[in-house]
């Protein structure tokens, strides 16, 4: 909707229309997400991170990501209010889709670029590199990209 017709329609200046959630907002975490994301995949430093961190580490990166992806949609972006959102089981769907794009992104990235072989299997990283001790390595290096895969998406979706 143009900026006039929004005007026109609700009274309101156009800043202050309620954007409801599209498709197209997924489209743009994932440019976000994947453009932060990358960088940090091809890091050998964050695979060595992931190799030294323990599970309760990883966990405590998740939480760190979820607190920046919900500062950043409904604390940073006054035009938006959490309790006006669409939900799916009582969370936002914006937030879900955020959340699916910080890690997401850092995986298929991970995955597709053979980051996990490269690093912790050929670089040596793992000493014994076990499928599962490569498999819960990269999901810990997979915490750590989306700290900033997370920037990159809610930045992406609040700007656009």
């Amino acid at each position: 909707m143009a900026d006039r017709e929004a005007f026109l329609l609700t009274g309101q200046q156009p800043s202050m229309v309620r954007r409801r959630y599209r498709v197209a907002d997924t489209a743009q975490q994932l440019v976000g997400g994947f453009l932060l994301a990358g960088p940090f995949v091809v890091t050998e430093e964050v695979w060595v991170l992931a190799e030294n961190m323990s599970w309760y580490h990883a966990v405590l990166v998740v939480g760190i990501v979820f607190a920046i992806g919900y500062g950043a949609l409904y604390k940073a972006d006054a035009g938006r209010d959490v309790d006006t959102e669409a939900e799916v089981a009582g969370i936002p769907i914006r937030f879900v889709s955020l959340m699916g794009v910080a890690f997401g992104s850092v995986a298929i990235l991970a995955v597709a670029l053979t980051a996990p072989d490269t690093f912790l299997i050929n670089g040596g990283i793992l000493p014994d590199p076990t499928p599962m001790a490569v498999f819960l390595t990269t999901l810990k290096a997979i915490t750590v990209g989306a700290i900033f895969s997370v920037v990159g998406a809610a930045t992406a979706d609040s700007v656009f």
